[in-house]
């Protein structure tokens, strides 16, 4: 008896160690290997010998031998197909903003390989955040924008830019293993582009192993949709690592925001995670679904030498941004080194009813200049109280970076999973 007294309770132990560690980005072995690059900017670009430019109206297939350039805005239309082989580069080209944009209807099947990866870079010799303009999908899956209906126009064709629609269940295609390299080009009297934009993309596309670096506007930014996605990756964006708004129901698992007290943004809106319900009120129709965001075993960090003096001298600000009436329950993350962890809209009244929408449990905030507050408030201790209480398991720290992830200091392969007394997180959901 005392024999099996004594194994019940290894086995408990053993548990209760491997569920402490299940917090940030997970994986037996280290998923960033082989696929990403963190050194693009030492990458050489390759010559193009094909281009892409104007509508591509039928079905394409662009293949690993050859290697594109995009020649301003490029639109797959008329519901075709773009299918892209493992391997294959393509190049926005600087001069003329390149962008490669996947109409409502329209799909784009770019499935890489973990040792081959699809990727989309800059022309330049010299490259820097900015030098393109990005990756544009477009769905038919419903957005909170009156008549379901939006237009991301930039300086784009407005009539082939719609979005959205009643179909939940549509696919805009695959992307798998794909890395995205210094797009986000600023537009004359607007904004600049994303790395990626995903508008009223619908739950049967595939997002998966996606990295986006370098990024001139967000990384990621979803407008309205409703999606899953997976191992994404955003590396020193300049603005937001992760956009969400116009009533967008995502599931977000397993993935990485690397952000840069010097090359990313400090000015307001700048952040890991942004989520929003609207980004223009009177555009918007409140009897329908309002920013969903479900986010489990992220790892978000400000990748600094000295966050501490970064935060004294004002390059740093708050990591994860929720807005008004915008829903945001997060588990297992990581949040590492900002000012503060995370700030809510000061137009979102702290009560029960909104306390339920914004959920943070088993948590691992670090080194962190306060926790969770209220946008244009000193006194947090209410919110400090709430998600401090033992029932969420969220867990407070004040650990150097090297300390805290495996390997972060390892310039060709990191491995950002965390770190507790030498134990890697790893294990399934």
């Amino acid at each position: 008896m005392k024999k099996l007294t004594l194994i019940i309770c290894l086995l408990l132990a053993a548990a209760g160690v491997n569920a402490q560690q299940e917090k940030g980005i997970i994986g037996y072995s280290n998923w960033l290997d082989n696929w990403t690059d963190f050194k693009p900017q030492k990458t050489e670009s390759k010559d193009a010998n094909q281009i892409l430019a104007g509508n591509i109206a039928e079905n394409t297939k662009l293949l690993k031998r050859n290697v594109y350039i995009l020649q301003g805005n490029v639109y797959v239309t008329n519901n075709a197909v773009l299918t892209i082989e493992p391997g294959t580069v393509i190049i926005g080209d600087a001069a003329s903003k390149g962008t490669l944009v996947i109409t409502k209807g329209a799909k784009i099947m770019a499935e890489g390989q973990e040792t081959d990866p699809i990727v989309f870079t800059s022309n330049q010799s010299v490259k820097k955040a900015g030098d393109w303009g990005g990756l544009v999908i477009l769905g038919d899956a419903p957005i909170n924008k009156f008549g379901n209906a939006g237009s991301y126009s930039m300086d784009l064709d407005p009539a082939l830019t719609v979005y959205g629609g009643n179909n939940t269940v549509s696919s805009s295609g695959v992307l798998k293993y794909v890395r995205i390299e210094f797009a986000g080009k600023k537009v004359k009297g607007s904004d600049a582009f994303n790395g990626l934009t995903i508008a009223g993309a619908g739950n049967k596309t595939v997002l998966e192993n996606v990295m986006v670096s370098y990024s001139g506007g967000d990384s990621f930014a979803f407008y309205g949709g409703d999606v899953n996605a997976s191992q994404l990756v955003s590396y020193k964006s300049i603005n937001d690592d992760f956009k969400f708004t116009q009533g967008i129901q995502c599931r977000l698992y397993n993935s990485l925001a690397v952000r840069s007290s010097y090359l990313s943004s400090n000015k307001d809106g700048s952040r890991c995670l942004e989520v929003k319900t609207y980004e223009k009120k009177n555009e918007t129709d409140f009897t329908k679904k309002a920013t969903l965001v479900i986010a489990s075993n992220m790892t978000m960090l400000n990748d600094s030498e000295n966050i501490t003096a970064d935060i004294q001298s004002g390059l740093v600000k708050e990591a994860i941004y929720v807005g008004e009436n915008a829903s945001l329950e997060m588990k297992r993350s990581v949040v590492s080194g900002f000012n503060p962890a995370v700030l809510i809209d000061s137009k979102t009244e702290i009560n029960d009813a909104n306390l339920k929408k914004i959920k943070f449990e088993e948590m691992f905030f670090n080194q962190c200049n306060g926790n969770i507050f209220t946008e244009n408030s000193a006194d947090n201790a209410d919110l400090e109280n709430w998600y401090g209480n033992s029932i969420f398991f969220n867990v407070y720290s004040k650990t150097d970076n090297k300390e805290t992830f495996v390997d972060i200091s390892n310039a060709k392969k990191p491995d950002y999973r965390l770190q507790l007394g030498k134990i890697t997180a790893s294990s399934g959901r």
